[in-house]
């Protein structure tokens, strides 16, 4: 289905990305963390020290700048409108996916939070870091939902340069290629196998 330069080019970003997550786990180890049960561990003394570097509420509160206080209930209006488009595009994908047999997307590799259990963070902090992590997780579970409906339902590629292709474009059939459209299509559908269910 993928040319073989495009097929090499992917291997390529694989390599990347895990040479990539070897240098992450490396800085988290010199930041002196680890990662358990879903729960980040720091050292004692690194603790100490993040907890000696928090800012207090009041203080917080006092040098906050006034737009960012008058901008905040339009910034956490939002969740509305994100938890219902979580719900929906859940029981869309609980629904649709299983008929069209296409491996559901796993929302808790998507939705990460846990910079709540920085000690140098006070608790506006926190909970600005909780909704910032829950509504930009829930957008990459939201894109990668639709990237495999596209993938489903109408994989071809766009005329015009695509500025970040979601994870599935790269399959997807040459813009204009009607054979490709009329051979490919059944296959593609079914071109799951890098995705895990959940």
């Amino acid at each position: 289905m993928i040319n073989e330069n495009i097929t090499a080019i992917l291997i390529k970003i694989r390599e990347l990305e895990k040479q990539l997550e070897e240098e992450l786990n490396a800085r988290q180890e010199a930041l002196s963390y680890q990662i358990r049960n879903h729960r980040v561990r720091f050292a004692k003394t690194i603790r100490k020290l993040h907890r000696r570097q928090k800012v207090g509420l009041l203080r917080y509160l006092r040098s906050a700048r006034l737009g960012h206080v008058l901008t905040a209930p339009v910034i956490y209006s939002l969740i509305v409108p994100f938890v219902l488009v979580d719900i929906m595009v859940s029981l869309y994908q609980h629904i649709c996916f299983r008929v069209y047999r296409i491996p559901r997307v796993r929302r808790n590799d998507y939705i990460i939070i846990d910079r709540h259990q920085l000690a140098y963070l006070n608790a506006i902090e926190k909970l600005n870091c909780v909704y910032c992590g829950y509504v930009n997780g829930l957008i990459a579970f939201v894109r990668e939902v639709s990237a495999r409906t596209e993938q489903y339902w109408c994989p071809i590629k766009h005329a015009s340069r695509v500025l970040e292709p979601h994870s599935r474009f790269s399959r997807f059939l040459d813009y204009g290629d009607p054979d490709a459209w009329r051979e490919q299509l059944a296959a593609l559908r079914k071109d799951f196998d890098d995705v895990q269910e959940n």
